[in-house]
């Protein structure tokens, strides 16, 4: 059988909540087939559910960014090897043993127990926020005054992050996300970052006994004081950058679907649901993850030989009618949507996700019976996408209601 060949990863959306066309159309044909990397290799592109659970699940596969070949074409000829390795502490990029053990440390933290007893605390900062919001005389940018507020003013607080402080963090967490900034630009934005979370580690050192999980990782003497840096710029970034995203795409989502925005007014109970379904429908990573095959292994009837660098398309994977029948791209609040892959799966599944879920389910909920009238201020070909980022969204969501 002639395999499907890549010669690139089309990025192009034609409808803002779906992913592109010709991904789509790629996986119709082919679950599995090749892609040319921006080095030349000739890896392998995944879309099919399935296909990546398996191997988003298998030991055979390394996370490792040193073992991964390029998709960025702007970074050709610009990484050095040094900007390759992985730092202490970010076990996002390591394999086991040394990620069992780092993720070890924090598990206990995000337990789904842990994190239901947050709930009444998280529905006070989604209080606050939508009573700031109200300020405002009918109009506003609800990114910038509700979407990116709440999830902040949460991980900070977890963290024993001062909120004040954002400002060390927020644009450069959006450098380095940029899909248009150079190596370069993106390494320095991470290393602004690095500095903070030092700073931070060493408070926290010289002032022990903090009610935060900082200092409750700190406390167990267990990282060393660069892993712990590193642990929580993780948690950081992955902790108001994603809840953000879905809860500005999300609304822009809903407000797109009326029909589906009043089965989420009408029917309140719908919310858990909702929000497994919105996850799988907008699957916010842009692309990816990448994973390189540290031996030969066989997936779906295909090769995958040690060294060869896959690409696997989270948004196409979770519109996979094989997975879920019907019409997948369609967006439906009582649709069973829990087997999709937005966290992830396998050792590196998103560790906040009750977390995220949690957030989401408080904030569309309240949001929406606050403001029943909320609606969009500009012309939703207006809204400005996030295409130019690796976690997609919207960069602003101008809305407006009845003040």
């Amino acid at each position: 059988m002639t395999e499907l060949i890549s010669e690139e990863l089309p990025t192009t959306r034609q409808n803002p909540f779906d992913p592109p066309a010709e991904v789509t159309q790629i996986r119709e044909q082919a679950r599995i087939s090749r892609l040319k990397f921006a080095d030349g290799h000739l890896g392998w592109l995944v879309t099919g559910h399935h296909q990546v659970r398996e191997i988003l699940g298998s030991p055979k596969f390394t996370n490792n960014p040193e073992k991964h070949h390029l998709l960025d074409k702007r970074f050709q000829g610009e990484v050095p090897e040094e900007g390759r390795k992985v730092e202490p502490g970010m076990f996002l990029s390591q394999d086991p043993p040394d990620h069992t053990r780092l993720r070890k440390m924090l598990q206990g933290q995000f337990t789904v127990r842990r994190m239901n007893q947050l709930s009444e605390w998280i529905g006070t900062i989604v209080d606050d926020q939508l009573k700031h919001l109200r300020t405002f005389d009918g109009k506003a940018d609800l990114v910038k005054e509700f979407a990116l507020p709440v999830p902040s003013l949460v991980i900070c607080a977890l963290l024993g992050v001062d909120y004040d402080e954002r400002h060390r963090f927020q644009d450069d967490t959006a450098t380095m996300l940029s899909l248009e900034v150079s190596f370069k630009e993106a390494m320095a934005a991470f290393a602004r970052i690095q500095d903070f979370m030092r700073e931070l580690i060493a408070r926290k050192k010289a002032n022990p006994g903090g009610d935060d999980m900082i200092s409750d990782l700190l406390a167990t003497g267990e990282p060393t004081d660069e892993e712990a840096s590193n642990m929580a710029m993780l948690l950081l970034l992955a902790g108001h950058e994603t809840t953000a995203n879905m809860l500005g795409i999300g609304t822009f989502t809903l407000l797109q679907h009326p029909d589906q925005l009043k089965i989420l007014k009408d029917e309140p109970e719908v919310i858990d649901n909702a929000v497994e379904e919105l996850m799988r429908y907008l699957s916010i990573i842009h692309f990816g993850p990448v994973r390189t095959a540290a031996e030969d292994v066989e997936i779906d009837g295909h090769l995958i030989k040690a060294g060869d660098t896959v690409l696997m398309h989270v948004p196409a994977a979770n519109r996979d009618p094989d997975k879920f029948p019907g019409n997948p791209e369609e967006l439906d609040l009582r649709r069973p949507a829990s087997g999709h892959v937005a966290f992830g799966h396998g050792i590196h599944q998103c560790l906040g996700q009750q977390l995220a879920r949690i957030e989401m389910r408080i904030g569309f909920s309240k949001l929406f019976q606050e403001f029943p009238d909320l609606r969009l201020d500009v012309e939703p070909e207006e809204v400005p996408l996030r295409t130019d980022m690796g976690i997609y969204g919207v960069h602003s969501l101008p809305v407006a209601w009845s003040a």
